[in-house]
């Protein structure tokens, strides 16, 4: 049989490392290349023609591991790609179901679950644990968020800290304008703070 090919995708060389020793252990999958970078990882996909890009959320500069995985996903032949990270926010992991990837791992599950979880991605299958799942289909369910073009402004301001003030000065308009553009921000995130608003921002992908 041949073996499931893999490419590893991790801006740390160590987890890259620790992540390779899982499959050398094993004779039906093969590491294939590593990369530092979302670019790096799309040159070596178009040379190495992988089954499977294991490749990390988070990658430093450039392409990140949605945008990767995206890019990855138009290629033909196309691999299929599982975004091994830390970070678990709704937004994030329906980013990545959306650009293509097979499945979403945390980086704290077991060894043995990556080593499946790649099988069943080689094969087609979509892979999410029982929670992630759970989450996705309240977000899928949930209706989206829709802000103008304005608001999304005064709400990144208001991300940095900034006060109403500052925020009239940044977009030259009245504190009063900022205002009103705050009340509809708030009732739109169902939020009654600054800082509530800020937070379901984060958690459905507006910021």
């Amino acid at each position: 049989m041949t073996p499931i090919s893999v490419l590893l995708v991790d801006d740390h060389p160590i987890v890259r490392a620790g992540v390779r020793s899982l499959f050398d252990q094993r004779d039906d999958v093969r590491v294939v290349g590593e990369a530092a970078s979302g670019e790096e990882a799309v040159a070596l996909a178009k040379h190495l023609h992988p089954d499977v890009v294991l490749c990390d959320l988070r990658l430093g500069t450039g392409l990140d591991g949605v945008q990767t995985t995206a890019v990855l996903r138009s290629l033909d032949p196309a691999p299929a790609v599982l975004i091994l990270t830390t970070f678990d926010r709704d937004a994030e992991i329906l980013g990545a179901i959306e650009a293509g990837a097979a499945g979403y791992l945390l980086k704290d599950i077991a060894p043995e679950e990556i080593v499946r979880a790649v099988r069943q991605a080689a094969s087609g299958g979509l892979v999410l644990t029982p929670e992630l799942s759970d989450r996705m289909g309240r977000v899928l369910r949930a209706p989206r968020v829709r802000l103008t073009d304005r608001e999304r402004d005064v709400l990144r301001l208001l991300d940095t800290g900034a006060s109403n003030r500052e925020i009239a000065k940044t977009l030259f308009v009245t504190e009063a304008t900022v205002k009103t553009h705050l009340v509809h921000v708030f009732e739109k995130l169902g939020a009654d703070s600054r800082s509530r608003a800020i937070a379901i921002a984060r958690e459905t992908g507006l910021l």
